[in-house]
């Protein structure tokens, strides 16, 4: 077998092979004998025919078969021999098998980069530390109050904070729009839900009123068709409600499944769900953080079959969460699709950059911890066994398990050897970073 090898860039190899017209030979002679113990041809006895009529009558298809698996097997060789990693399929053109000649093929493909990590003892990298206090249990008493708080109708005009139904349809030079009607829609004022000056302009309306409104699409706006467009809205207000909070008594500790203890053991058991809420995103948080610092840290290029494979993959999640909310995928536009992008160039850095962690530190998942971490996404089903046992059985989940469980081995490898800062966080800033916007000072 015969290799020549191009590099038409940092990445891309353009792999000429050539299987000797002897190798095929013979792999056809072998398949030809075997075939002739076997094979039912007229006039002739059940594995008695001649290898000549078997050629005549078999030769091209054996051939064919033949030349594909010494395809597949020989640029398999070809990369073992010259040391390659082939990042994604390659692309085979062309080939030329003609009888007598041999098999010649031109293989391009992209390999996988050399990769030297920056050490990880020089990452300087933040853990948020959160105390819960009594403060914080108020608070989220209340947020819970508001979550299951009654609407009562009024008949005053709106203000913020009340609940309107309303009825609602918007047009673009007189025509309406793809998504721009809706009927008996829950909209809570205050909340910024809908486009600047929506809420504002039904602020002091009552029941019964239609409200016409004059508006512009942000410049953002994620349909692009619409981006910018002054749009007019014809509102009817359905109702007026306000909200009821709940009294905070026995009634409504049941509603949580404390039957037994009133406030005291109410308060005991939101510390608890909020000090598992905290735990878990103060991991995810500081994994986050670890992941930012590595990727900034190492620059490399990236191969682009595996970019668009991953970009590919994270449309066609995003297309259906799209669909499940009611949004009209083709209305996200160009800086959709960049985004995509973009979340797909970091998705496969960190991926090449934590296997090049775990082939250098060794690290694995262990069966144990991947048993642990499969109960515990078990944990909220009724039936946690047959979820476990769903996990075993389906070994793409399991392996998604695994690869989960392996990060997380590979985020504990590098916060023992970086430089790891503690950081004081509120409770609302840790589950709302965004939001809050909270800036993180760095303690002792």
């Amino acid at each position: 077998m015969q290799i020549s090898i191009e590099k038409p860039t940092a990445l891309e190899r353009r792999m000429t092979v050539a299987v000797p017209e002897a190798q095929i030979a013979d792999a056809i002679q072998s398949r030809l004998e075997q075939l002739r113990k076997t094979a039912r041809i007229d006039g002739f006895r059940h594995g008695k025919a001649p290898l000549s009529v078997v050629r005549r009558q078999f030769g091209a298809r054996v051939r064919s078969e033949v030349v594909g698996e010494l395809l597949q097997q020989s640029f398999g060789e070809a990369l073992s021999k010259e040391d390659l990693r082939a990042a994604g399929q390659p692309v085979i053109d062309p080939i030329d098998s003609t009888p007598g000649l041999g098999l010649t093929y031109t293989a391009t493909f992209e390999v996988f980069p050399d990769i030297a990590l920056a050490p990880v003892e020089q990452l300087t990298v933040s853990r948020p530390q959160c105390e819960i206090g009594e403060a914080d249990i108020d608070a989220m008493i209340e947020k819970l109050r508001e979550q299951h708080q009654e609407w009562l109708a009024v008949e005053r005009p709106a203000q913020d904070g009340d609940q309107l139904t309303i009825d609602f349809s918007g047009s673009v030079d007189g025509e309406v729009f793809e998504g721009g009607t809706g009927e008996n829609v829950d909209l809570v004022l205050g909340t910024g839900m809908m486009i600047d000056g929506f809420e504002a302009g039904l602020r002091g309306h009552r029941a019964g009123d239609t409200v016409e409104l004059d508006l512009a699409f942000p410049a953002e706006y994620r349909n692009e068709r619409l981006a910018g467009q002054p749009v007019r809205f014809t509102i009817t207000v359905k109702r007026v409600a306000e909200g009821v909070l709940p009294a905070v008594d026995d009634a409504f500790f049941v509603r949580f499944g404390v039957k037994d203890g009133g406030l005291m053991a109410f308060r005991a058991e939101v510390r608890a769900n909020m000090e598992k809420e905290r735990d878990r995103a103060v991991r995810q948080r500081f994994s986050n953080e670890v992941m930012e610092r590595l990727g900034t840290a190492n620059e490399f290029e990236l191969p682009a079959s595996l970019v668009e494979g991953e970009a590919q993959r994270l449309r066609q999640q995003v297309v259906r969460d799209l669909i499940m909310r009611g949004i009209n995928p083709g209305e996200a536009g160009e800086q959709f699709a960049e985004t995509v992008r973009e979340r797909a160039r970091r998705r496969v850095k960190l991926g090449l950059m934590m296997a090049e962690i775990v082939k250098t530190a060794q690290l694995r998942a262990e069966p144990a911890k991947i048993r642990q971490s499969i109960e515990a996404l078990a944990s909220s089903y009724e039936d946690a066994a047959a979820v476990v046992k769903w996990y075993y059985e389906n070994p793409e989940q399991l392996q998604q398990v695994e690869a989960m469980c392996l990060e997380e081995e590979a985020v504990a490898w590098i916060a023992a050897r970086a430089q790891v800062k503690n950081v004081e966080v509120s409770f609302d800033a840790l589950m709302n970073p965004v939001q809050t916007g909270e800036q993180l000072e760095a303690s002792s």
